[in-house]
């Protein structure tokens, strides 16, 4: 009932007016269509009941000459058999082209092929049976005796002249007389199952089909004396109904484009029909959600040039603080080099370590500059065809020497070789960068897994490890310059990242969670 409602109510006002007035008229048709469908589906019915009843005598006729053949051995029996199966196979042929998808009647037609197969092999063997019988009279005296009883026997009762054979004459088992009668036996047992069989599909055949015209007898009564004023009652109902969806929704819109007047734009309940009403008001809707995503979209571009002017002036202020820092600290780790190599091996402990602290924080210093430079930089990538996978496994060897890793297990997922335009030592920078921070995060201990998924346009990189994960406060800033959770570092590096990705025409995002790991996913084009 209520799907029925639903379909009329995704009508056209037009259309819902005319099948309200012309209902009446379709319920008569309906019915006199039913009545005609039905009567010709008895006709049918009955015509295929009269050939499964048909099949059902030929059946038995068949194994009633079966047995007389078995019993007296007459051949005029074979005749009559293999006619009753000709006629069986024809009444089949007929029954297919009534209700050819009846399961019972190709399983018949089967079992009569079988039947007539294993009837065959039988009178095939009893000649050759017969004859060998008869040698056997007129070549040994001693079977002279048994010949009657073997020659009416052999056919209805195989296994029982083997065993006089054997108990009496010492009969040879491999003989090829002893070999045949097994044969025979095993066709007649198989023929008679297989007569069974073909009698009780018969029947289930014939059962059937008596069923079928009694089920639509059964629904003719069924339509006339409930469907029939169960459909006018239905289809006084379903008038009533869309009367008053049709008012009331009329009364909604009109509110609504009240409200519109006065400026107040509030979106209607998305309607499921495909009326007039329901068309107007998704033009509505459709109109209200195409400009908040234009406001949405605003709002990224907007925050999207923000950070791109606030990396910009970071960019100068660091490339200035860097030029300005590289000279004199070059300066200081090149003194204390010198200090280093003129110091006297007797020289106190104390200054040694001094030196020796100096040379280690300015290289320290040094490679923060580096990163600065770097970062303000920005040059624009000198793109080459490379193999990804490659690129992936060079890096995590590099990785492997400047970093305690023993521990991590590391593992590309790739289909293959996927050739990508990129810039190698960029994207050296990307990878170092995210593996360095990984293994960091996982303090040498865990899962680093790459997963390279090529597309036809677009290639997918997955960095993901099994660390800590970062904090839900932390994922949206973690792109920032100098922003770092660790210790030590510039926080200038997953800042990199980000340009580098971007100068390629890529995106990077991150999706971590705490305590089950972070992934990095890059995106990249195939060719720029």
């Amino acid at each position: 009932m209520h799907k029925y409602y639903k379909i009329i109510l995704s009508m056209s006002i037009k259309k819902k007016i005319i099948l309200i007035f012309s209902a009446s008229f379709a319920i008569i048709a309906i019915f006199g269509i039913s009545a005609t469908f039905d009567l010709l589906e008895t006709r049918k019915e009955f015509n295929f009941l009269k050939i499964s009843d048909s099949i059902r005598s030929k059946v038995l006729q068949i194994r009633r000459h079966e047995k007389n053949y078995f019993l007296y051995g007459n051949l005029s029996e074979i005749e009559k058999i293999q006619n009753y199966l000709e006629e069986t196979y024809e009444l089949i042929r007929e029954g297919k082209k009534i209700n050819a998808p009846d399961r019972n009647l190709i399983q018949l037609e089967l079992k009569i092929k079988d039947y007539s197969t294993r009837f065959y092999n039988i009178t095939e063997l009893a000649t050759v049976i017969s004859d060998a019988i008869n040698r056997l009279s007129m070549n040994n005296n001693k079977y002279r005796f048994i010949i009657p009883f073997m020659r009416t026997t052999f056919m209805e009762h195989p296994e029982k002249v083997m065993t006089t054979l054997k108990q009496f004459h010492s009969f040879d088992n491999n003989s090829k007389l002893n070999h045949n009668l097994k044969k025979i036996k095993t066709q007649i047992d198989g023929l008679r199952k297989t007569g069974e069989e073909i009698i009780n599909i018969a029947r289930e055949l014939d059962r059937g089909a008596r069923y079928r015209v009694q089920s639509i007898i059964k629904a003719s009564e069924v339509g006339i004396r409930v469907i029939f004023p169960l459909s006018f009652f239905f289809g006084f109902i379903t008038l009533f109904l869309v009367t008053q969806n049709i008012v009331k929704r009329l009364n909604e819109l009109m509110i609504t484009i009240k409200k519109t007047g006065e400026g107040y734009f509030s979106p209607l309940p998305f309607p499921s029909g495909k009326d007039e009403i329901s068309t107007l008001i998704r033009t509505y809707n459709n109109m209200a959600e195409a400009l908040k995503e234009r406001e949405m979209q605003l709002i990224k571009k907007e925050e999207e040039l923000i950070q791109h002017r606030k990396l910009a002036a970071i960019g100068i202020l660091a490339s200035g603080v860097a030029h300005e820092l590289n000279n004199p600290l070059n300066n200081i780790h090149l003194s204390a080099q010198i200090l280093e190599r003129e110091t006297e091996p007797d020289s106190k402990l104390m200054v040694k370590e001094t030196i020796e602290d100096i040379l280690s924080q300015s290289l320290r210093v040094k490679k923060i500059v580096g990163d600065l430079l770097e970062f303000a930089r920005e040059r624009k990538p000198e793109m080459a065809r490379i193999n990804l996978p490659d690129l992936i496994k060079n890096v995590y060897s590099q990785v492997e020497k400047i970093s305690s890793s023993e521990d991590i297990r590391f593992s590309v997922i790739s289909s293959g070789e996927v050739y990508i335009s990129v810039d190698p030592e960029q994207m050296e920078r990307v990878l170092l960068n995210l593996f360095t921070n990984a293994v960091d995060a996982m303090s040498g201990k865990g899962d680093l897994i790459v997963r390279v998924s090529p597309d036809e346009d677009v290639v997918k990189i997955e960095v993901s490890d099994t660390g800590p994960g970062i904090p839900e406060d932390t994922v949206n800033k973690i792109f920032d310059p100098f922003f770092t959770t660790k210790d030590r570092g510039t926080g200038l590096g997953l800042s990199i990242v980000y340009n580098i990705i971007k100068n390629h025409y890529g995106r990077v995002e991150v999706k971590s969670s705490c305590g089950q790991g972070t992934t990095f996913t890059i995106y990249l084009p195939r060719e720029i």
